[in-house]
């Protein structure tokens, strides 16, 4: 039959029905036509700084390339970024990490498909937060695991807590993931609180993990990391957010040094090993050039959140506290609507602000909640919100 197109059905696997689309990318598929179009469109959908790169960082990997840093790198990292990311721990915790627990990632994302697969057998859960970023269920679906939404209120601050994890921990649970700060709400965990919920997992042979990716980006007070409270922990972190390396794709986690080379075996498998020329450049990331940068940028970002904050509330939207970090306000829009995916589209549409309907995070109250990302600068912030008050008025 050469030259004839032959037309079948292709059966894709069972996985494929539960994992469900990142939502907020289909509508900036749609918010990026309309701007091709000609239309002024803010964009405070997606979780990406508007700064570029840092220089310094750009920098090194200029240099990276023109030494000829080209070559496959070991699995685990290079050496120099796990003993500068270990550097990382002991000035910002002042905790004694060994390089050997540190293990580099395509991105955070690498992160947990490898403790995904590390730690879940098929069947057996993680507890999560609802609301909670969503690809991180799909990576347990992936592996034939699962994740268990557990509904959570401001008067939890949408956090798990200990007394959660009792209440709903089953013999398939395997243990919980957590973020502090958290996407999409911005809050996050206390010392005591991440203390507690190590010792509940712990209790119940269990483990722990924590996305602290948003470290960095908190406003009047600093993140604890886990491992200040439990070292038998599992961490991931990534360079995108403080560091402002979205593209770079590479991140960090930290493992018990016993079960390292069990990952090793992963990453060995999964990618081979991470993009050599951003692990050199992300080295740049920890100097203090990087650094004054980095926390110049912060402190726009604190300025952001505390105008955009008082701007909704103001519009008539819900707040219930005041987001201690990461770069999003979770909002309830229920006195405007009781269909935050429609709100949201219709919002692009006619106003050309692009934010995240709830849905995307979870199941709890999640048509009466979006996600506004504040990854603009305060002129364009405050240009959304005109906007948003022409359109509620309408």
């Amino acid at each position: 039959m050469s030259g004839t197109l032959m037309k079948r059905d292709i059966a894709v696997a069972r996985r494929m029905h539960d994992i469900e689309p990142f939502r907020v990318m289909a509508l900036l598929d749609r918010a990026k036509a309309l701007q091709a179009a000609g239309r002024d469109i803010i964009h405070m959908e997606i979780g990406e700084p508007d700064f570029t790169t840092a220089a310094p960082i750009v920098a090194a990997a200029e240099q990276a390339l023109q030494d000829g840093k080209t070559a496959y790198t070991q699995a685990l990292g290079i050496p120099e970024l796990r003993q500068a990311i270990a550097a990382w721990y002991q000035r910002q915790y002042g905790l004694d990490i060994s390089a050997n627990r540190i293990v580099v990632t395509p991105g955070g994302s690498g992160a947990l498909l490898l403790l995904s697969a590390l730690l879940i057998n098929p069947d057996e859960e993680l507890l999560l937060s609802d609301p909670s970023y969503p690809c991180n269920r799909h990576f347990l679906r992936l592996i034939e695991g699962r994740a268990r939404l557990i509904e959570t209120t401001p008067e939890t601050r949408y956090q798990l807590n200990a007394d959660l994890l009792r209440a709903h921990w089953q013999p398939q649970t395997r243990g919980a993931l957590v973020a502090s700060p958290a996407n999409p709400t911005g809050e996050m965990l206390s010392r005591d609180e991440l203390r507690a919920l190590a010792d509940a997992c712990r209790e119940r042979d269990g483990v722990l993990l924590v996305d602290e990716i948003y470290h960095g980006l908190t406003y009047g007070e600093d993140a604890v990391s886990v491992l200040e409270v439990a070292d038998d922990a599992f961490v991931l972190n990534s360079f995108s957010k403080y560091f402002g390396m979205t593209g770079w794709r590479i991140g960090w986690l930290v493992a018990p040094e016993a079960l390292v080379p069990q990952i090793e075996k992963l990453a060995q498998n999964l990618y081979i090993s991470v993009t050599t020329v951003s692990q050199y450049a992300a080295l740049a990331a920890f100097s203090d050039e990087a650094v004054a940068i980095h926390e110049e940028r912060r402190a726009a970002f604190a300025a952001r959140r505390d105008y955009l904050v008082g701007a909704l509330r103001g519009l008539g939207f819900t707040v219930p506290h005041v987001p201690a970090g990461a770069f999003y306000v979770y909002a309830d829009v229920s006195a405007f609507t009781s269909d935050s995916r429609q709100w949201c589209l219709d919002l692009l549409e006619q106003e050309g602000v692009a934010v995240t309907p709830g849905e995307d995070f979870g199941v709890y109250r999640c048509d009466e909640h979006v996600r506004f990302a504040y990854t603009d600068d305060l002129p364009r912030l405050q240009e959304a919100v005109a906007r948003i008050q022409r359109f509620i008025a309408a």
